[in-house]
């Protein structure tokens, strides 16, 4: 695939929410590219069109490299990544936004780079800046020329007409002009500088390897390195790491109370990460444990939609006394790239990637759990195939809240009217979908799932919940612009 090809979509990813970004830097380690390589396979989940990575080397200067296409058939090249040397590197994966599918262009894919006055700077963002496009009309205003279409950018120019001194001073006073979601990760010749925005909604964890360390979305892509998992770079937090002297923190930002993303821990983040000293996997687990006990249901077997739906169906098995079992069987080897030659191919969308355990499904009362229901499509296909396969009866239970508002803070979400859950109640959403029952955990049951005993604070809530509240903790100014209305208060 050419680096300007970007691969298909697949029906089947179609009808998922996506976290639009991975983030992952490394300093003071030899071949420090070869390391955020690593680091950014393991977070491929987070973003599949496209990776860069950019890196320094006192001799050879900056360095980058970026691709459409998965990690793995780009960054294991050796002819690549000798292009890449030195002991500071930073990288980017992600996934284009909702309105740009089949036309992201190279140049939208990150790391950006920038040289100033003291030297170079890179910088790959996790999140979405929600004042984007008035930033971006004034900065054209006042004569910067965009080379990209991603509000990304904007942190650059902002950056170019900082008076600041130094890179780190010109990077804060740049983000204090910025509203919205962001985790940043950064390079000068010299320093790994990590950032996440005052409310914590994206993540962001630093790690310890041998001399050096690392930034990453997720404490996954630490392991995969064999990086120590030091901790959470705290909400409103700048790192600035240096091989000699370690870790400088700094607080650029008015402290608020943070809000870090709620679905984080439902479906984006790999079930090996950890966050907020919490096992994904254990949260996911008693996420199906309170669904269990908030909607019971008579039936013979519960069944995961494989592979997010797993450790809560294994939850709510445990707790409901249900067997749980592989109903449904995914085919590992169907890649996002896979040739559909034919109409007939691919109207078989859903069953190229899943496929029904028929004697284990005939005659069976199906408990099948998922982790969301996004349009409704895949669920849709998904009991057709479990009816083909002689079910009696097909109730659906979701392990997250219906998913009704859209997201501005950095993950691919429809507009509000392709929302199932925003168009119909659960009756309607039950008849829609031609099953015996659909239904929801709570958001106190999801609050409670990870860790909050007495369930959402209404008055302050404890997490960004906006896709199923409405409630929005940074209003997005861009999209009031265009018309969006938000949700009145209550």
């Amino acid at each position: 695939m050419s680096d300007t090809q970007m691969p298909p979509a697949h029906p089947f990813d179609d009808d998922k929410l996506k976290e639009e970004c991975g983030v992952f830097g490394v300093v003071g380690v030899t071949d420090a590219a070869n390391f955020v390589a690593l680091g950014l396979h393991a977070l491929q989940h987070r973003g599949q069109e496209a990776g860069g990575i950019v890196s320094h080397h006192p001799d050879h200067g900056f360095n980058s490299a970026r691709r459409f296409g998965y990690v793995r058939d780009n960054f294991t090249s050796h002819k690549l990544m000798e292009t890449l040397p030195g002991e500071l590197a930073i990288g980017h994966v992600r996934y284009s936004t909702a309105g740009s599918k089949g036309q992201t262009q190279i140049r939208d894919v990150q790391p950006f780079f920038g040289e100033f006055s003291m030297g170079g700077a890179a910088i790959a963002h996790n999140g979405n800046i929600t004042n984007a496009d008035a930033l971006r009309k004034e900065l054209i205003d006042r004569g910067s020329i965009f080379q990209s279409s991603s509000d990304s950018e904007c942190i650059i120019h902002l950056m170019a007409r900082s008076l600041q001194r130094d890179i780190p001073s010109r990077m804060e006073d740049a983000l204090r002009r910025v509203e919205g979601a962001f985790s940043v990760v950064a390079m000068t010749r010299t320093k790994l500088i990590g950032v996440r925005d005052p409310l914590g909604v994206r993540p962001l964890v630093l790690g310890k390897i041998a001399d050096g360390y690392a930034l990453s979305s997720e404490t996954c892509a630490l392991d995969i390195i064999g990086a120590e998992y030091v901790r959470e770079i705290e909400p409103g937090e700048m790192v600035v790491i240096t091989a000699d002297k370690g870790v400088e923190s700094l607080h650029p930002f008015r402290p608020q109370k943070s809000r870090f993303c709620i679905f984080e821990h439902v479906y984006f983040s790999r079930p090996d990460s950890i966050i907020g000293d919490r096992s994904v996997y254990e949260t996911r687990r008693q996420i199906g444990v309170e669904l269990a006990r908030e909607t019971p249901v008579e039936a013979d077997l519960v069944c995961p939609v494989p592979d997010s739906g797993t450790p809560a169906a294994i939850g709510y098995a445990h707790e409901s006394g249900i067997p749980y079992g592989m109903g449904i069987i995914r085919n590992q080897y169907m890649g996002r790239t896979f040739i559909e030659p034919t109409e007939q191919i691919r109207n078989m969308g859903v069953r190229l990637k899943l496929n029904v355990n028929r004697a284990l499904i005939k005659g069976k009362r199906v408990v099948l759990v998922d982790d969301s229901v996004v349009r409704g499509t895949t669920s849709r296909k998904i009991k057709e195939m479990i009816l083909d396969a002689g079910a009696a009866e097909v109730h659906f239970r979701i392990a997250s809240p219906p998913t009704s508002w859209p997201c501005f803070y950095g993950v691919d979400t429809p507009q509000r009217e392709k929302l199932l859950a925003a168009t119909m109640s659960e009756d309607e959403m039950r008849d829609h979908l031609g099953v015996d029952s659909i239904k929801f955990i709570s958001l106190d049951g999801l609050y409670r799932a990870v860790g909050e005993s007495s369930g959402r604070d209404n008055t302050s809530p404890q997490y960004c919940d906006a896709c199923f509240s409405g409630e929005y903790p940074i209003e997005p100014s861009d999209m009031l612009e265009k018309g969006f209305e938000m949700k009145a208060a209550e």
